[in-house]
């Protein structure tokens, strides 16, 4: 492929380690005889149950609906019965209501699965159908895609960028997605595109993924206004504004959001999510999952049904290799580790990472040496170096000057840090507290 390459300034160059699953196509896993499906597996409000225990229930079937307009509905992903409706293990939340489903094994589908056409639809039925079928971004952060599909009048769009990165270690779902159903991601970007009746879009994939990008290309050879473009392969170049400007050369704001400079970005997972509840009508009940890391027997990709617990997933990977020293759901630089295997994959699960000790030790922590890595390695252009200080003296006045709450989260920092400082954790605490300050100052008002 002749593309330029594109990148951004900072990041990191840690281990891929995605030699264990990269070349392993993705098996449909059975579905378990229990599946538990939370009511909040997004960012914004959670669902109100629509069924009690005791009911019959659908495959596909709208189980669950949000209490306001930044939610996505949530479905059955097996037929059977409604066990129970109780407080659970939650896999980013730590805790939350799920609704139990007993699977009779029948994959019964509800009535109100009927495949459409996305030529026929027009720019309301689109929105409405992406909202109905529970579809959230699928590259973890799972905000409700009709949202995002929804920008103010004032904002005016003329790009979609479709996020192929995949830049954290590990994970290899999003390219087995391109590799396998190509076809899925371009109809997908293609409804996309309509919706917010955009002419131009990118599919952006790193250049350690060549076979990806070949196939999305010859996918998308006769899309008019539609781009491939290769990006150097560095985390994280998978996060929004990373991407954007890698892209278009467009820098969000502080404080700003993708739309303010006429963008619109999605991973290449929800564009096939969406594309495959347009033509089958089923909503999004199953995802690939990556399972992966020294603690598991077989790594493997698999689509799973949502609500399956973690434990059902590794068992089906040919279960634990020893003891596990760390389980995380997600990558393993903004993942999120597990106290417990009895959590279920949500629509945000990319991975799961079984981590033996030697894989998850980190060394203890010295003092700074203000070598300055952290600022160089920072892809926001911040100082974490002089914010975590001041957030470990509980000085969030001074962490909120020195941007804290720019500051994305991807770890850059802790990862470069020769000292091992708790960087990026401290930040994280400060952003908390920031944010918690502001929520009772305005509610004060």
């Amino acid at each position: 492929m002749g593309l330029k390459v594109l990148g951004f300034r900072g990041g990191v160059h840690p281990f891929h380690r995605k030699e264990s699953t990269q070349d392993k196509a993705v098996e449909r896993m059975q579905a378990p005889r229990l599946v538990y499906i939370p009511l909040q597996q997004h960012i914004g409000a959670p669902c109100e149950p629509l069924v009690k225990p005791g009911d019959r229930v659908k495959l596909g079937q709208k189980i669950g609906q949000p209490k306001g307009f930044v939610g996505a509905p949530i479905h059955a992903s097996v037929s059977g019965v409604v066990k129970d409706i109780k407080q659970m293990p939650h896999p980013t939340m730590g805790q939350g209501i799920a609704i139990v489903l007993e699977n009779d094994g029948k994959d019964e589908l509800d009535e109100s699965i009927v495949p459409r056409d996305i030529e026929a639809l027009d720019v309301d039925e689109l929105k409405g159908l992406i909202f109905e079928a529970g579809i959230v971004g699928m590259g973890g952060a799972a905000f409700p895609t009709h949202v995002k599909l929804s920008p103010p009048k004032d904002k005016k769009i003329d790009v979609v960028i479709l996020n192929g990165a995949e830049c954290e270690p590990y994970l290899t779902a999003d390219h087995r997605l391109m590799l396998e159903n190509p076809q899925d991601v371009v109809d997908g970007l293609k409804a996309i595109m309509k919706v917010l009746g955009v002419e131009r879009g990118y599919i952006a994939i790193e250049d350690n993924k060549p076979d990806a990008i070949r196939t999305i290309a010859e996918a998308t050879a006769s899309m008019p206004g539609v781009e491939v473009v290769r990006l150097r392969t560095k985390y994280p170049q998978g996060a929004e504004k990373q991407l954007i400007y890698a892209v278009t050369g467009r820098q969000v704001p502080s404080g700003g959001l993708p739309m303010d400079v006429g963008v619109v970005v999605n991973n290449v997972g929800t564009a096939a999510a969406i594309a495959r509840a347009i033509k089958t009508g089923i909503p999004l009940i199953e995802r690939i999952v990556t399972v992966t890391g020294g603690g598991v027997a077989q790594p493997k990709n698999l689509s799973v049904r949502i609500g399956t617990l973690f434990k059902d997933v590794i068992d089906a990977c040919g279960g634990l290799v020893g003891q596990p020293a760390k389980v995380v759901s997600g990558g393993p630089m903004m993942g999120i580790a597990q106290y417990t295997l009895e959590v279920p994959v949500i629509k945000g699960t990319s991975g799961i990472l079984v981590l033996t000790k030697q894989e998850a030790e980190t060394p203890d922590p010295g003092p700074c040496i203000r070598c300055g890595k952290c600022v160089d390695a920072c892809p926001m252009r911040l100082m974490p170096l002089f914010i975590s200080v001041y957030s470990l003296k509980g000085d969030y006045d001074n962490s909120e000057k020195l941007h804290a709450m720019d500051c994305i989260e991807c770890g850059c920092c802790s990862y470069i840090c020769p000292a091992k400082r708790p960087l990026v954790q401290s930040i994280r605490t400060a952003k908390r507290v920031i944010t918690e300050r502001k929520r009772r100052a305005a509610g004060a008002k």
